[in-house]
């Protein structure tokens, strides 16, 4: 079998030598341009169209991460980059839940015990004891129950406080209030302390934290952000802030990355920003994830992840 690699800023030797490693039968390449010779599998993140346009001969399309919205985005905006035949599959976990779960844990402590004011009150020299949020009434909203979401919201719900959770379709997840579907969204926001955002990134759901959203919050709520930069409407947010129906967020995604050294986020002291590291792409999981998969659809087996197009994910 023939594979193509592409991931631009990667170790791409490193890579093909793990995959040589674990499909030893494979005939691997790093994709040039130019390439226009025959492959079956493509294995890839944010590849250019002159990559995958025209290749009937794919299987599948493998995109290394779980989400797949800019791969969509560039066959919305240019038809038929993605070979008609070919599916696209997305990884799923690949030890990324262990490292969102630590990620969202610590915002949600962070703003728990007030740790943020707490540093605040350090760089200007103070003295002063803040009394903590109550747990009971602390409640953490995640918006979106896949795998990451779903792992994250049982994670926080160890603290003790009350956990919601959100998803398309109904749910039902020990120790977690969920809510489906466009009818009980509201429900679910209403009186929410901290919201947490695991959507994926579709045309259904750009653009939902938003002044709407912010409203149905408790007031002085907190965001935490670790999806997409597309689900922020960032003028929203910081009249959020303004206003005080937000008290802080935490954003990890933006529409624009790296983010711009003069975008306002940079000098608002309530948002904390780290750049895209929530869950990092393990490449000794994915590895094994993707060469399972594919000796699995040379064999003719199905495999799980496959994106379903209409959807998004």
């Amino acid at each position: 079998m023939k594979i193509l690699f592409y991931m631009p800023h990667a170790d791409a030797a490193a890579w093909l030598n793990d995959f040589a490693r674990a499909l030893p039968e494979a005939d691997l390449r790093e994709w040039q341009p130019g390439d226009t010779a025959p492959a079956d599998f493509a294995v890839v993140w944010r590849p250019p169209r002159e990559m995958l346009a025209g290749r009937d001969d794919l299987r599948a399309i493998f995109n290394l991460g779980a989400g797949v919205d800019a791969i969509l985005a560039l066959e919305h905006a240019q038809p038929g980059t993605l070979p008609r035949n070919a599916q696209l599959i997305r990884l799923e976990d690949t030890g990324m839940a262990p490292q969102m779960a630590e990620y969202v844990a610590h915002a949600v402590l962070r703003y728990l015990r007030r740790f943020d004011e707490y540093q605040t009150l350090q760089n200007e020299r103070r003295w002063q004891v803040l009394e903590p949020h109550p747990r009971e009434t602390f409640t953490v909203g995640v918006l979106g129950l896949g795998v990451l979401g779903t792992h994250v919201a049982q994670a926080v719900a160890a603290f003790g406080v009350p956990v919601r959770g959100y998803s398309r379709s109904p749910r039902q997840i020990d120790g977690i209030q969920t809510f489906a579907g466009e009818a009980q969204f509201d429900a679910f926001l209403d009186g929410v302390k901290v919201l947490v955002n695991l959507l994926p990134h579709t045309p259904d759901t750009g653009d939902v934290l938003n002044a709407r959203t912010f409203a149905r919050l408790a007031r002085g709520a907190y965001l935490i952000n670790v999806a997409r930069g597309g689900h922020l409407v960032e003028q929203d947010l910081l009249d959020a802030l303004a206003s005080g129906q937000l008290t802080a967020a935490t954003l990890d995604v933006f529409r624009e990355e790296p983010l711009p050294p003069d975008h306002p986020f940079w000098r608002e002291p309530r948002i904390t920003i780290t750049p895209h590291v929530s869950a990092l792409t393990l490449r000794a999981e994915s590895v094994a994830q993707v060469a399972q998969k594919i000796t699995a659809l040379a064999r003719g087996d199905t495999v799980g992840g496959v994106v379903n197009m209409e959807r998004g994910y």
